[in-house]
């Protein structure tokens, strides 16, 4: 009997009123906060995209299947003396600097280089997208400036005002330079 009611309770009521809850209280991140562009939904805010074009901003590395695949989150379990894990960021260091024309003496943010612990997170460091936007700014013709004002207008602040750093979506990011062409 105690498995039965158990069972029903745990198994039925909890995740229906958990379900009923969030649907009334977050009902956008309940249901996957998705961005939707004339054709339907685009993509999610909570989920990395892959965008590899020089006009756009690059989200951070996926260790996650073939990079930014959902169905295949996870890290890489490397660890920081791992020769395998150093030699990639070593790698990413250089290609990062060579893409967006960074000098050697210009420090690199880590989430430039190193993959999130899902390899799904959508956000950069706000130093990342600002090293980052000379290349994009260049590829479009827009003036830096304008640039600027757009991950400053796409930054989203601490969480709860203590956790955390300041942070860009991508995919956002990347949907404002769209709307703007």
């Amino acid at each position: 009997m105690a498995t039965a009611v158990l069972s029903l309770l745990l198994s039925g009521f909890y995740p229906l009123a958990v379900w009923a809850i969030a649907q009334i209280i977050f009902p956008w991140k309940a249901n996957g906060s998705l961005i939707h562009g004339p054709n339907g939904p685009i993509g999610s805010a909570l989920i990395s995209q892959c965008f590899t074009g020089p006009g756009f901003f690059h989200a951070r590395p996926s260790a996650a299947g073939s990079g930014h695949d959902p169905l295949s989150s996870g890290g890489s379990n490397l660890g920081p003396l791992s020769k395998i894990g150093f030699e990639r960021v070593k790698t990413r260091i250089e290609c990062f600097r060579r893409e967006n024309r960074l000098g050697p003496g210009i420090p690199i943010p880590a989430d430039a280089v190193t993959a999130s612990a899902s390899g799904l997170d959508p956000h950069i460091s706000v130093e990342n997208a600002l090293l980052q936007s000379g290349r994009v700014a260049e590829f479009r013709g827009i003036s830096g400036e304008r640039i600027a004002g757009l991950i400053a207008r796409c930054t989203e602040n601490r969480q709860f005002g203590i956790l955390g750093e300041k942070r860009v979506n991508v995919l956002l990011l990347n949907l404002e330079l769209e709307k703007r062409r």
